[in-house]
């Protein structure tokens, strides 16, 4: 490939890529508006370390809506005893509940680790909640990969069964996958 033919592969790529996210917000000055306001909490609280909240108000393809928040601060996060927990919502206080390790936190990590699981968690967040329906999709495996799966998810918390083998992600893991989702692409 000549070096003309390339660089127009590169541009059309970057197009591509930049296409995907043209419509996606551009921060500006009063768009930091959640940061401004932690920020605001943090030295109300004393918190000289600062601290990190993500926040969510999401509405499913089955219609269902999530609002959930989460803070924790800093020193809590880096403290060898314990680090804010993922699926935990922030206290009346508005402290983050004291949580678990962060090895303890890898098998929640690792139960994401895995393509499929990822795609079982997208396609049961719009709509297929049984096994036989998750089955019935293009390169998902055998049933019993999908249950091998759908029981490291469950055991890790990112699932719940509810009902005859129907499974959802729990309300309050909801948001945080999402914002998971998110940190990783970005």
């Amino acid at each position: 490939m000549e070096l003309e033919e390339r660089v127009s592969e590169l541009e059309r790529r970057l197009e591509a890529l930049v296409g995907e996210h043209a419509d996606a917000p551009r921060p500006t000055g009063a768009d930091f508006w959640a940061l401004e306001g932690l920020k605001e909490q943090l030295a109300g609280a004393g918190a000289a370390d600062g601290g990190v909240l993500y926040a969510g108000a999401v509405r499913l393809p089955t219609g269902e809506r999530y609002e959930w928040q989460y803070g924790a601060l800093t020193e809590q996060l880096l403290d060898a005893g314990g680090a804010g927990e993922a699926g935990g919502a922030e206290e009346a206080d508005g402290q983050a509940p004291a949580g678990v390790g962060w090895a303890d936190a890898a098998e929640s990590f690792a139960a994401l680790g895995h393509p499929l699981r990822l795609r079982l968690l997208r396609e049961i967040l719009g709509g297929r909640r049984t096994a036989a329906e998750l089955a019935a999709l293009d390169e998902t495996g055998t049933t019993g990969q999908i249950y091998h799966h759908l029981r490291q998810l469950t055991g890790a918390g990112w699932l719940h069964t509810k009902g005859r083998g129907r499974y959802e992600v729990p309300g309050a893991r909801v948001v945080p996958l999402l914002v998971v989702l998110t940190a990783a692409t970005t």
